[in-house]
This record gives C-alpha cells, sequence and structure tokens, in this order.
C-alpha cells in the first residue's frame, strides 16, 4: 500500500499521523509512505527523525482578522495544490491521511480533485478550521472523541476512532518507567508537567506546591519543568526547602514519556489531545489546566470531555494557585476509592486499537480502487 501522510505546525498534528504510518507498516509489510508537511513546520525537523520520506510545500494559515497577509495565503492555497497535485501524480498513493494543521488544506483538497481517497482525522472535541473545510471533500472524517461526528454535519462519512496515539504508548514498559527516574518499583507517582516546552503558569504551581508535598510522604512527585523553565524552577525550590526532599524528582524533559506514563499514578497537566489520548488509553486519572492561548478554546473542550465522564478534575489557569492545585491531588491521593473511580473511568475512555481502527477504515476505502 502507498500512503501519503499530511499534517503539521505542532506535535499533536505530527504524532498520530506517524502512529499511523506505524500500524500499516505493522500491518502491511510492503507500505511505502510520502509525508507532505510545510516548509516552516515542526514536522520538517520530526518526520525525517521518524525515517520517513518527507516533501514540502509553502502554506500559511489564515488571520481571523482581515489583512492582506490573508491575500498572500490564498495564493500558497493554490500554488499547494498545484504542488500537491505533482507530488501526488509522482508518488500515486493509493490513499492521502491528513491529521490536521494548514498544511493538510492543500494537500488533501489536491487529492479529492486527483480522485484519490481521503480521510482526515480530527484530534480535538473542537474541529480545526482546516479540517472544516476538508470534510465536504474527504472520503471519511474520524473523530478522536466519541460523539464528534455531529461536528461535520457535511461529512460524507464521520466515525469515531479515537487518536492514534494511544495506540503507541501500550507497549511501553513500566518498570523501565520507575528505573529511568530512580523511583522504587511501584510507588505511587504524581507527575507535573505543562508540555515539551514547560508553561509558566504550572511551573510557578509547582514552586508553590514544593512545599506541600510532606503531607504526602509516600508518593514521589515528578516535576517536568520544560528547559526554558528548568534552572529557575529548580533553584526557587531549593532556597525554598534548602534541602531537596528524596520524594521530590525535578527534571527537565522527558524523553521516554510512554514508559514515565505507565508507571504514573495521577498526572497534571495541559489538555492537548493526543496526550489525553496517551494518559486514557493507560487508564490515568488527570487534572488538568488548559492551556487557554489555543484556537477555538480546544484544550478547555477536550478536558471537558474527561471531566464530565469522571475520568479528570478541570482547573482553569485563571484559577490555578499552588494550594488549589495540591488540595486536588491530595484529595485524589489519599482515597483509594476515588483514584480507582477515575482510573476505571479513564480507562473507560481509552482507545487503544484506535490506530488500528484507522487502518481497517483505510483498507475500506482503498479496496474500492
Amino acid at each position: 500500500m502507498r500512503v501519503v501522510l499530511t499534517g503539521g505546525g505542532t506535535g499533536g498534528h505530527i504524532y498520530p499521523a506517524v502512529a499511523i504510518a506505524r500500524q500499516c507498516e505493522a500491518e502491511e509489510l510492503t507500505s511505502q509512505f510520502l509525508y507532505i508537511g510545510g516548509k516552516r513546520g515542526l514536522e520538517s525537523k520530526l518526520v525525517p527523525q521518524e525515517n520517513l520520506p518527507f516533501e514540502s510545500i509553502d502554506i500559511t494559515g489564515f488571520r481571523r482578522s482581515l489583512s492582506l497577509e490573508n491575500v498572500r495565503t490564498i495564493m500558497r492555497f493554490f500554488k499547494g495544490v498545484s504542488r500537491s497535485k505533482k507530488l501526488l501524480s509522482d508518488f500515486k498513493p493509493d490513499i492521502v491521511i491528513g491529521t490536521g494543521g494548514y498544511v493538510c488544506g492543500p494537500v488533501v483538497y489536491a487529492a479529492a480533485k486527483l480522485g484519490i481517497p481521503t480521510l482526515i482525522h480530527e484530534q480535538n472535541a473542537i474541529p480545526g478550521l482546516t479540517n472544516q473545510f476538508l470534510s465536504r471533500y474527504a472520503d471519511t472524517v474520524a473523530v478522536s472523541f466519541e460523539g464528534s461526528e455531529k461536528a461535520f454535519p457535511k461529512a460524507k462519512r464521520a466515525i469515531y476512532t479515537g487518536n492514534p496515539r494511544a495506540t503507541t504508548v501500550m507497549s511501553a514498559n513500566r518498570e523501565r518507567g520507575f528505573a529511568s527516574l530512580g523511583i522504587p518499583s511501584d510507588s505511587p507517582i504524581v507527575l507535573v508537567v505543562g508540555g515539551s516546552r514547560g508553561a509558566r503558569a504550572i511551573n510557578e504551581a509547582m514552586k508553590g506546591m514544593a512545599a506541600m508535598i510532606d503531607r504526602l510522604p509516600g508518593v514521589h512527585f515528578v516535576f517536568v519543568t520544560g528547559e526554558t523553565y528548568f534552572e529557575g524552577t529548580r533553584e526557587a525550590i531549593r532556597s525554598e526547602l534548602g534541602t531537596m526532599p528524596n520524594h521530590l524528582h525535578i527534571v527537565p524533559y522527558i524523553s521516554n514519556m510512554p514508559e514515565v506514563l505507565a508507571a504514573t499514578s495521577l498526572i497534571i497537566n495541559r489538555a492537548g489531545a493526543s496526550f489525553l489520548a496517551e494518559i486514557t488509553s493507560l487508564g490515568i486519572p488527570s487534572i488538568l489546566i488548559p492551556s487557554p492561548n489555543v484556537t477555538n478554546n480546544h484544550q478547555e473542550a477536550n478536558a471537558r470531555q474527561l471531566e464530565e465522564a469522571g475520568a479528570s478534575r478541570m482547573i482553569l489557569e485563571q484559577d490555578l494557585t499552588a494550594e488549589r492545585l495540591f488540595g486536588q491531588i491530595e484529595d485524589i491521593m489519599k482515597s483509594g476509592d476515588v483514584l480507582g473511580a477515575m482510573t476505571e473511568a479513564s480507562r473507560k475512555l481509552g482507545k487503544p486499537d484506535s490506530a488500528a481502527v484507522i487502518v481497517e477504515e483505510i483498507r475500506r476505502l482503498t479496496v474500492k480502487r
């Protein structure tokens, strides 16, 4: 099977595409791939690291106010369509898969016009602008949250598949997670992370919470600060406490996140869709602090899905304090019943076979050709 993947701008769009490629490889040993991304996007760095052939087009997104730049964006879109048609004609794919971001627009649109089967995947509870546009052209729209199908009324076919990142973490070794942190096996771990680059508001809460963690003496706390905030956060906590407790671990970044997640009892994090797919596939309870700086405030909508199911508690960033956050952590970790109920609710939301479900839909679309 010959597969074109497209998606970019953030890891939340890129990693689901990679997960689909890996599932295709697992099920179709003869699979061949081409990834079409943006020249300026994160995908131009990440995708080659995944050993996937990469080609780029020049594309930018629309601004939400009237601007001359939007005229240039329209011109780039049509140039992108023209280049995409050339790349697709040369590669001759059986299917084109888009996972979000502006770059999907010209690529999936070009594929539809060429009569190539297309599937787009929407990670968030609130659809992105590009996927809304493409939904009328794509053969299938796949969604991460059950019930989100109704957000695509013009789609030919909309199905719930979950997020393929959920499949990626299922093989993670929890013992390696404990070992990599230097934490005794089966110790309860509370993981606090603001994303790969860190988040100022969450780091400030970490600083304030450090003096409180003795109230949970048997629990290991792992603070992931992000590279930018690491030195400042560590020094502020060290200055406050004098001696760093043995059950407090402050790190700038975690490279083996799936393994650490497999060892985690409770996570405090933003509410990016791919990360939520990972934690629910493992049945991890969460306290979510959605980023307010995202399009359509989609992270809050993502978090509410988990909160309403009983898998998470949500604190808006505007309401975040160290005292409030630690109070929630303490309430959950001191009650086996609460932790157990949240764990079960999280597991019920998980879709660990997501990538396989998407590949099955790919088979359905391509067998018609």
